[in-house]
């Protein structure tokens, strides 16, 4: 994400900041304040990491399959709760009710995956030596901090709850300032699964304090969801100290057409493929590379698609488009497509707020969006496009690879050798062919460049933050004959 925009995490841009939101319950559609949390004072901070270290020491102990059942019995009661979990959501950040189901089921189906799967990815590795024997093992680190995003308030938590619990590490999370009774929700959840004190523990930390976790001698790593800026800041940190981190920082995605056989088709995936989540997902399209040929017949369909969003009331099923999480998430996607519209930018569709309460945005899409202007390089984080026409696929390649980012990018082509040679050539952590980016359990998610670096999910997920120990085995010598025997 860019500096200038309101961090995906909900975090201030630095860790270093003197400033914090307070931790509350700020409801994006009414714009009440529901309730407010205290932060966690700076003096209790250590006592809250060494309780986290001294369960690690019990934890780690205990046999992989009895960890891997916690995670599983955390599965099943997020299943449980699904209705109480999904309102949260929607209360809090304001994601469509419908959207927020499916936030919990991909949430428990992760933890899941680790439970049913982690054991197996954690088996012992034999190496082929000429003599003796040599063997990979898997071992945890200790403590974790993870930092953690407001768009997705279950899913991306239990990214790094559920393997590294399965491993045996034990995990303090800093949820983002929006999203205090989901971070207090999942506590509970884990907690009534089985685990003990101090294995999964959530900290209302001040953002000064963050800093001061990431530098204690018994954490041992941090992974954080969010801005450039903070994951910049929070890499700093970590580095000084030694300390392994993981970080996702958005992206702006590209979604290339190179044909259109099926034209509605086409533009329904790109369409979904932005709007999902009102725009906030870093994984979402923002940026239409269309060839020239098929530009009129899917930026017309783009058009209309995006013309057809009507804002509403996040919790009712009917609702086609949802409030930003926050007035100043709102006010800031604003801001970046003025600055467009003031440099010379064509709006096909939106371009404003709706007249009705709520931290509401138009869908938006943009043409003749040029290097100058915001929107052509940073992040638009929520419900607003860029198009560009591209001449051939030489020039869609280069638009594409024209960001600071690169996290996901989508090739449509009903050329799939086509969509393959153009999808080689995009700078990404992940590549979509002919469907919009998304998330399963079995998938790592991870991007390259300013988009941060280190994986989550699938197997990759379960390793980041584990000790692959190297046990080297020879055989005794036969101890010398004695003299005269």
């Amino acid at each position: 994400m860019t500096s200038t925009q309101e961090p995906a995490s909900g975090q201030p841009e630095t860790a270093g900041d003197a400033g914090a939101r307070p931790y509350a319950t700020v409801n994006p559609y009414t714009g009440e304040t529901e309730r407010e949390f205290p932060f966690l004072e700076t003096d209790a901070v250590d006592g809250v990491v060494e309780r986290a270290h001294a369960a690690f020491g019990e934890w780690r102990r205990r046999p992989v399959e009895e960890r891997a059942a916690v995670v599983q019995r955390a599965a099943d009661l997020m299943r449980e709760r699904q209705g109480d979990l999904a309102a949260l959501i929607t209360r809090e950040m304001g994601k469509r009710i419908k959207e927020a189901a499916g936030e919990v089921q991909l949430a428990a189906a992760i933890l899941e995956y680790y439970a049913t799967k982690g054991p197996g990815f954690l088996a012992p590795r034999p190496i082929d030596v000429m003599q003796g024997e040599a063997v990979v093992v898997n071992e945890p680190l200790g403590v974790l901090l993870a930092i953690e995003p407001w768009n997705y308030p279950l899913y991306q938590v239990v990214r790094v709850a559920g393997p590294n619990l399965v491993l045996g590490n034990t995990v303090l999370l800093k949820h983002a300032e929006l999203n205090p009774q989901c971070a207090l929700a999942l506590e509970q959840l884990f907690r009534d699964a089985g685990a003990p004190e101090g294995v999964y523990t959530n900290v209302f930390l001040r953002i000064p304090d963050v800093g001061r976790v990431i530098a204690h001698r018994h954490v041992r790593g941090v992974t954080l969801t969010g801005s450039e800026r903070a994951g910049a800041s929070v890499a700093e940190i970590a580095g000084r100290h030694l300390k392994k981190s993981v970080l996702e920082l958005g992206g702006s995605d590209p979604f290339v057409v190179l044909d259109a056989q099926d034209v509605g088709r086409t533009v329904k995936a790109a369409t979904m493929g932005r709007m999902a989540n009102t725009g906030q997902a870093c994984i979402a399209a923002k940026r239409f590379i269309v060839l020239d040929e098929v530009y009129d017949q899917v930026v017309g369909g783009l058009q209309q698609a995006f013309s057809g969003f009507t804002p509403g009331d996040p919790a009712d099923p009917s609702t086609t488009l949802g409030p930003l999480s926050s007035e100043r998430a709102a006010q800031e996607l604003v801001a970046q497509v003025q600055d467009a519209v003031d440099k010379g930018a064509t709006v096909l569709a939106g371009g404003g707020r709706p007249d009705r309460p709520g931290a509401f945005v138009e869908a938006t899409l943009l043409a003749d969006v040029t290097p100058d202007m915001r929107a052509y390089s940073e992040e638009l984080f929520g419900p607003a496009a860029v198009v560009h026409r591209a001449a051939d696929e030489e020039e869609a390649v280069r638009l594409a690879n024209d960001s600071e980012y690169g996290l996901s990018a989508v090739v449509y082509s009903s050329d799939l050798d086509r969509a393959r040679s153009v999808a080689e050539r995009i700078e990404s952590g992940m590549v979509w062919i002919n469907q919009p980016s998304g998330s399963s359990p079995e998938l790592p998610f991870g991007g390259v460049k300013r988009s941060g670096y280190g994986r989550e999910l699938s197997e990759l997920g379960m390793f980041e933050f584990a000790n692959r120990r190297l046990v080297r085995t020879l055989p005794a010598k036969k101890a010398d004959k004695p003299a005269g025997g």
